[in-house]
């Protein structure tokens, strides 16, 4: 655990709101506290260094902060009560998939209120199901005679005779929700106190209410009845069959999209689940006939645990701050100390709604920070030497001096594997972040002269920029365009994007669009953006699902099956899998991935178009940004290009376009765009596509977009004080985009 971490319960606010702070503090010393307005999050003292400036305000202690553990597992939690204490003779039944073997695990579990007595299904570490009766203090166990395995199907049952003081135990493997060979049992005479205790029943946990014993696997149609069931009534109860003596039974396949778990009993013992496990996924009766879990649920009636899932650390507050009014939107941050130890929660101010102080709009990519949220780079986990790099430059600069692959403890990213080995599909920021914090280092460089950021780091050379060009400008985030849409944007001249934002929900992109094409004038200032669909929590605020469905550069995939959102229901993946490719937003869309390096764009013929000849004026050199704070180049990591068979308007014109990328960053074509190791979609060479496009196109009502088509464009701006061409070709562009004399008009065909 770090000494100190935090993290906050939203990630914007406005003038008048209030913001709550959770705080763990391990150090013993007392927590001091002071806000910042974020001016350059980047530590490289060749470049900018951190600057803030101090807010002439201060939190207000809710709480003392205190040492808070986190306890990560998903599980289901039912409160029992009355109605199953007085159990005796008894049968539980659940279907499973352990999908991690070697650790003791539980799978359903009664305890009595204090959860001290009970009795349980799970597995032990040689991966046999196991039966658990009695106190903590004295359990006794009963196994099943042979080990099972990973990724395959099975039903698993206990029995209990209190007369004869019979235990049983079986499995049976499955295919297709049917009998794959003989069953398997052991018996044996248990001395298990009485009443059984049922005040708590837990699914893919045991001991209490907080979890524990978490099971890697997924589960499907947990049952409790009050007699012992014959193995064909197992079976027939298994297999969703009218059976007697039901006391509960949770029927998975009903309400996929929400935490509520649906017992189909006589009781109505309802349950929630506890830090999202994954829903929507293949159950032991999936066909491949139907790929959407709507239209087949009970073929989806499984619910996938993970002992490392977690949606909220449920840190009690500690510090609570009430924006005042009229204070400046912008990045912010409360920046923490004790015993030495510092940590930064950092969040946005925003304008009230309906009141903008200025006429440029930065849309700050909340949704994708929370998506990369602690990501554990590959780097980190493999390469020593790497790591020792990062630990030395961090140390150098002054930078954020913890590292998510040292911190697995507050959950990774969705760029990450659950420990089972499957994808992490939801994000949430009630956790701290570590990779979203000013002076957080991405990729250390050797030759320390680029900054190595990403994210929001890197975003704040664009904010820096801003603030050396005396330009006003107001800040929304994803959160405000999602649920608020054209209106917010509609006031503004000009709306501008950081260096990646790649995440976004069916609403953003309607919002941008309809903005674009009411007159807006769009700046898409990085790469590989408008890339993945995304969907949001209704009922958890600050939680994100991502399917990583068909195509695309994809940290892991999706299994066959499961390319439908949990939490709306809706085909996940690309945007360009659902109909609307970057392209048609921007002019440029993903085509190309290397390291993080960075290239120069060549300026082209057709930037002599008095259509666009005006974004050079005062530019003279034929390359520019070859030079730079992110990749040492404006055109680097990710590149976008046109592409008019994917909605680039007939009408959009290619001012620059990059070219020499190294060879050994080494490049790759995006996937969704080759066929075979020789051919693609397009037609041409995989190495044609490589290039990014800097690219400007009129849109209806005297609206333009001016897109960049790099992820590195923005590390140039800050480079010789803000003096350079990448500079002054932006500025050239904000300063025609902000003039409402110039008018922009669509050319006929």
């Amino acid at each position: 655990m770090l000494p100190i971490a935090g993290y906050a319960d939203r990630l914007s606010v406005r003038p008048g709101e209030t913001i709550a702070f959770k705080v763990s503090n391990a150090t013993g010393a007392p927590v001091t506290t002071r806000l910042v307005r974020v001016i350059s999050a980047d530590p490289n003292p060749a470049g900018l260094g951190l600057r803030e400036e101090a807010v002439a305000s201060s939190v207000r202690m809710v709480k003392e902060p205190g040492h808070h553990g986190v306890q990560r597992g998903s599980f289901a939690h039912i409160d029992g009560g009355v109605v199953v204490m007085g159990l005796s003779s008894l049968t539980l039944i659940a279907t499973v998939q352990p999908t991690q073997l070697g650790r003791e695990c539980a799978i359903l579990c009664l305890r009595d209120g204090e959860g001290r007595r009970g009795v349980g299904l799970g597995m032990d570490e040689r991966g046999r199901f196991v039966a658990t009766f009695g106190l903590v203090e004295a359990i006794e166990r009963l196994e099943c005679p042979e080990p099972v395995r990973d990724h395959a199907w099975y039903r698993v049952w206990l029995t209990y005779d209190a007369r004869s003081r019979q235990a049983t135990i079986g499995q049976q493997a499955l295919k297709t929700g049917r009998p794959d060979g003989p069953a398997r049992t052991a018996a044996s005479q248990v001395a298990l106190p009485q009443p059984i205790g049922a005040g708590q029943i837990l699914v893919s946990a045991a001991g209490d209410e907080n979890g524990g014993l978490t099971f890697n696997g997924r589960i499907e149609r947990p049952m409790i009845f009050d007699r012992v069931l014959s193995a064909d009534d197992v079976a027939s109860a298994a297999e969703g069959k009218s059976v007697s003596g039901l006391v509960a039974g949770w029927d998975f396949s009903r309400e996929i999209s929400s935490t509520r778990i649906v017992d189909i009993g006589p009781h109505g013992l309802h349950g929630r689940l506890v830090d999202m496990p994954t829903r929507a996924v293949t159950g032991s009766t999936w066909t491949g006939r139907e790929m959407c879990w709507r239209h087949a649920p009970a073929e989806y009636a499984a619910i996938h645990f993970h002992d490392d899932d977690i949606e909220d650390c449920r840190w009690p507050t500690s510090y609570e701050w009430t924006v005042p009014e009229g204070l400046r939107s912008g990045t912010y941050a409360l920046r923490l100390e004790a015993g030495g130890e510092q940590e930064n929660i950092p969040f946005f101010v925003v304008v009230p709604k309906g009141r903008k102080t200025a006429d440029i709009c930065v849309l700050v990519s909340t949704f994708t920070y929370v998506v990369y949220g602690n990501h554990a780079r590959p780097e980190w986990l493999t390469d020593p030497a790497w790591r020792t790099a990062w630990e030395e430059q961090t140390k150098a600069w002054g930078g954020y001096p913890h590292n998510p692959g040292q911190h697995r403890e507050y959950g990774l990213s969705t760029y990450n594997f659950h420990t089972d080995g499957s994808g992490i599909c939801f994000a949430s920021w009630h956790r701290p972040m570590l990779n979203v914090r000013s002076g957080y280092i991405t990729y250390p460089d050797p030759e320390i002269r680029g900054s190595g950021l990403r994210h929001y780091p890197a975003d704040s050379h664009l904010i820096a920029w801003l603030e050396a060009k005396g330009l006003s400008y107001d800040l929304i985030t994803d959160w405000e365009l999602h649920h608020e849409g054209y209106e917010l944007l509609k006031p503004y001249r000009v709306v501008m994007t950081g260096s990646h934002p790649e995440y976004h929900t069916r609403e953003m992109l309607d919002a941008l669009e309809t903005y674009r094409d009411n007159g807006g004038r769009f700046c898409y200032l990085g790469g590989n953006g408008f890339y993945w669909k995304i969907a949001l929590s209704k009922e958890k605020p600050g939680l994100i699902e991502i399917r990583r469905a068909e195509g695309g550069i994809r940290a892991w995939a999706a299994e066959a099956g499961e390319y439908y959102n949990q939490l709306d229901g809706e085909y996940g993946g690309l945007w360009r899998r659902n109909g609307r490719p970057p392209q048609e937003l921007c002019g440029v869309g993903f085509t190309a991935q290397g390291n993080f390096v960075g290239s120069y764009y060549r300026v082209l013929p057709e930037a002599s178009d008095p259509r666009v000849s005006w974004v050079l004026e005062g530019v003279t050199d034929e390359r520019i940004g070859d030079f730079g704070l992110s990749g040492h180049g404006a055109a680097g990591f990710e590149l976008d290009r046109t592409d008019k068979r994917l909605g680039t308007p007939r009408h959009a014109i290619v001012i620059a376009r990059s070219e020499d990328h190294p060879p050994e960053a080494p490049w790759v074509l995006v996937p969704e765009e080759q066929l075979t190791h020789l051919t693609t979609i397009p037609g041409e060479p995989p190495r044609e596509l490589i290039h990014a496009d800097m690219t400007f196109f009129e849109t209806p009502n005297n609206g333009a977009v001016f897109s960049t088509g790099s992820i590195t464009f923005c590390g140039c701006l800050p480079v010789n004080g803000f003096e350079n061409n990448i500079s002054r070709l932006l500025q050239n562009v904000v300063d025609r985009f902000l003039d409402p004399e110039v008018r922009f008009e669509v050319p006929a065909r």
